[in-house]
């Protein structure tokens, strides 16, 4: 029997997944839209964001009340500890991803006469601390944010290379039935 992940976790997972997924992807093309598309598509990748960020705190949550499953025993070492390594990298990520877009956000220049909407339905806060920074100080921490947000992000395509090489290292090559351990269905899964 394979040790599989609660459903909450695997919930937590896809979700986060998908979200960030779909942020990469409206990242991606934006520069490739009419004017009319671009602030909907940045609208949505903040609304994304913010979304991300409230499903990792839940994760985190999760994760610390409720053990992951053993890895399976042929696992050396070294990727038992690269296993942990990218998983606690992901963590500190999909925290710091969405607080770096927000604090940019929060110091646009136009931050104040143009509120954020969380998918259109309700304003999403900017932190008033940044957005009441000196002008040129506001500028910069935009600035250094936005850049932070951009390294962060190859960061996140590096992650995402090993994590998938890694399952499919372990899937295909190790028969390891890596993928059962995080996909939904069977009787293993506890909520």
């Amino acid at each position: 029997m394979v040790a599989r992940y609660t459903r909450t976790a695997m919930l937590f997972h896809w979700l986060i997944a998908v979200g960030i997924v779909a942020n990469v992807a409206l990242a991606w093309a934006w520069p490739y839209l009419g004017d009319a598309s671009v602030r909907p598509a940045i609208d949505t990748h903040k609304s994304i964001g913010v979304t991300v960020l409230g499903l990792a705190a839940m994760r985190v949550i999760w994760r610390l009340t409720h053990r992951p499953p053993p890895f399976p025993t042929d696992y050396t070492l070294v990727e038992r500890k690269a296993a942990h390594g990218v998983h606690w990298a992901f963590y500190v990520l999909i925290f710091a991803m969405p607080l770096t877009g927000w604090i940019m956000d929060s110091a646009y220049k136009d931050a104040a006469s143009h509120p954020m909407y969380w998918f259109g339905l309700f304003q999403w806060p900017r932190i008033a601390a940044v957005m009441h920074l000196d002008p040129a100080l506001r500028d910069r921490v935009h600035d250094g944010f936005g850049a932070a947000h951009s390294y962060l992000a190859w960061v996140i395509y590096a992650l995402f290379a090993l994590h998938v090489g890694a399952v499919v290292k372990h899937e295909w090559i190790d028969g390891d039935r890596e993928l059962k351990r995080m996909l939904p269905g069977g009787a293993e899964a506890t909520k």
